[in-house]
């Protein structure tokens, strides 16, 4: 794989003043004052290799350097833009100017129906193709097709149906972009096989120019994805992957739940806490909304109806005061612009998964804190995993004594970036050990044999709401917080079940547990 990599740098408007068709058409279609540098390689290589195969007359204004990359295969390239950075406009350009349509494939169908959306707001013309539509339908989208619909938008699963794929060979799709590219590899080896076929599929529409795009990937995501889609044999287009408006922070917690809450209503909104599944989604927005207001707190995951989702983006999206308490659901292609925190109560399963999700964040430029939550069971359960390992970064991430930034950037491929933007660069060393089980240890340290477990854990709780109450103004803890943060003091070993109560086993705890 040939791998091109390019530094940011700023077009002033006065600069921007030019006659080359691709910024023109960018300009007037999009009300855009000038295009980025990966911007423009990567739309350069599109319309060279569409200009190859006879599906436009245009060829971009480059520079030499520029020029010099192009070679017969660089319309197969793989693009890594960082969330925000405006990949859209890579594959929505060139299709305003190509001779065929643009074939968008999406993972999710909610990302299709959001961008069908805002094609139609800017004068784009588009269809979507999904699985249960009716014969009318379908005709009704080729009838479009014919009469220059510019953008077709379908995922894997709909392109199995081969009478689609024969007829949509009958259109000559002059570019196929593949957005969230990493989930060819991720999905498509567990949970979606559609992915796997994507290669057969593009040899069968015989569609030469094809753009993978993706925001995060590993080098072994990468290798996965070039296998899968171009036989290993593709260019690697990538800008800067790190997000310096990202300030990464991570507070150990033995009771995640609590801290979150805590957070949700002192950190800066507009919010969001991602959520490890539905139910804890849909309990914390409970809690949080019966304290903050229910007209300021909603859930969403991928479990709820359609009007139930497009409820929540309406009330979301312009919100500068919510809290949204949401799954994985509410990732991909989410393009609300001024969200300053992302509070992670569980950890993301993969490095890029969690860059993804942390990039839902300050997508304006501002600065916008990530938030992950760590315990002495995350620790547990990622010590599992094979060092080295994709999964295995997240630990590393949590439990870092040096730049967090640059741990998530050496999963990406080892880029060098100067941080004054995570809490370990800012602190000068890690985070503190997690202040509720050390006040919990404590507690138990100094009342030993005072009290049945039963007695301890009421004692504790009124102990941590007299703690937090004059922070929140409201009692938050319940008997059933305090006891997670004992059952995994007695997992670690630092404290012993006896007949009727809990006994210290080490003057210790610090010392034992550095997080």
């Amino acid at each position: 794989m040939e791998k091109i990599i390019f530094e940011e740098i700023k077009i002033s408007d006065e600069e921007a003043f030019t006659d080359d068709e691709v910024v023109i058409a960018a300009r007037n279609s999009f009300s855009i004052s000038y295009l980025y540098p990966w911007q423009r390689i990567v739309i350069a290589n599109i319309m060279d290799s569409a200009a190859r195969e006879g599906f436009t007359d245009c060829r971009p204004e480059a520079e030499e350097d520029i020029k010099s990359l192009h070679g017969e295969d660089s319309g197969r390239q793989i693009v890594l833009l960082p969330t925000g950075a405006g990949k859209s406009l890579c594959f929505l350009t060139p299709a305003l100017l190509l001779k065929g349509p643009t074939l968008v494939l999406y993972p999710l169908l909610a990302l299709m129906t959001d961008q069908k959306r805002r094609m139609d707001e800017g004068n784009l013309s588009s269809v979507i193709f999904r699985g249960g539509q009716s014969q009318e339908e379908r005709e009704e989208n080729f009838r479009k097709i014919r009469e220059g619909a510019k953008i077709i938008l379908a995922n894997p699963e709909v392109l199995q149906d081969k009478r689609l794929l024969e007829r949509l060979k009958e259109v000559n799709i002059a570019h196929i972009a593949i957005d969230e590219a990493h989930c060819v590899s991720e999905w498509g080896d567990s949970f979606r096989p559609a992915y796997l076929t994507l290669g057969s599929i593009i040899k069968e529409l015989n569609t030469r120019t094809v753009t993978a795009f993706t925001a995060t990937a590993s080098p072994q995501v990468l290798e996965r994805v070039s296998q899968i889609l171009f036989d290993g044999n593709a260019h690697i287009v990538r800008s800067c992957s790190d997000r310096p408006n990202i300030h990464y922070f991570v507070v150990n917690a033995w009771n995640k739940k609590r801290e979150a809450f805590r957070l949700a209503l002192t950190e800066e909104k507009p919010l969001i806490v991602f959520c490890g599944t539905r139910n804890k989604a849909e309990d914390m927005a409970r809690e949080l909304a019966a304290f903050y207001g229910y007209d300021k707190v909603k859930f969403y995951h991928a479990g709820m109806e359609k009007e139930e989702k497009d409820y929540v983006e309406k009330w979301f999206y312009p919100s500068k005061d919510g809290i949204l308490c949401c799954t994985c659901a509410f990732g991909m292609g989410v393009d609300k612009k001024d969200i300053h925190t992302v509070i992670h109560l569980e950890a993301s399963p993969t490095a890029e998964s969690y860059i993804q999700e942390a990039g839902r964040g300050g997508r304006n430029g501002s600065i916008a804190k990530a938030i992950l939550l760590w315990s002495y069971n995350d620790s547990i359960k990622y010590e599992k995993f094979k060092k080295g390992s994709r999964e295995r970064i997240l630990k590393d991430f949590a439990e870092s004594k040096s730049c967090r930034r640059q741990v998530l950037l050496d999963a990406l491929g080892g880029e060098e970036a100067y941080c004054d933007g995570c809490d370990v660069c800012l602190r000068g060393g890690p985070a503190p050990a997690a202040e509720d089980a050390l006040f919990t240890f404590k507690y138990i340290k100094k009342h030993n044999f005072l009290y049945s477990r039963d007695g301890l854990l009421n004692s504790l709780t009124r102990e941590f709401n007299k703690k937090d109450s004059p922070l929140l103004n409201v009692s938050p803890w319940h008997s059933d917080d305090v006891n997670e943060i004992i059952k995994q003091l007695e997992s670690g070993g630092w404290i012993k079940k006896g007949k009727f109560f809990l006994k210290n086993r080490t003057g210790s705890f610090t010392k034992l547990l550095p997080y």
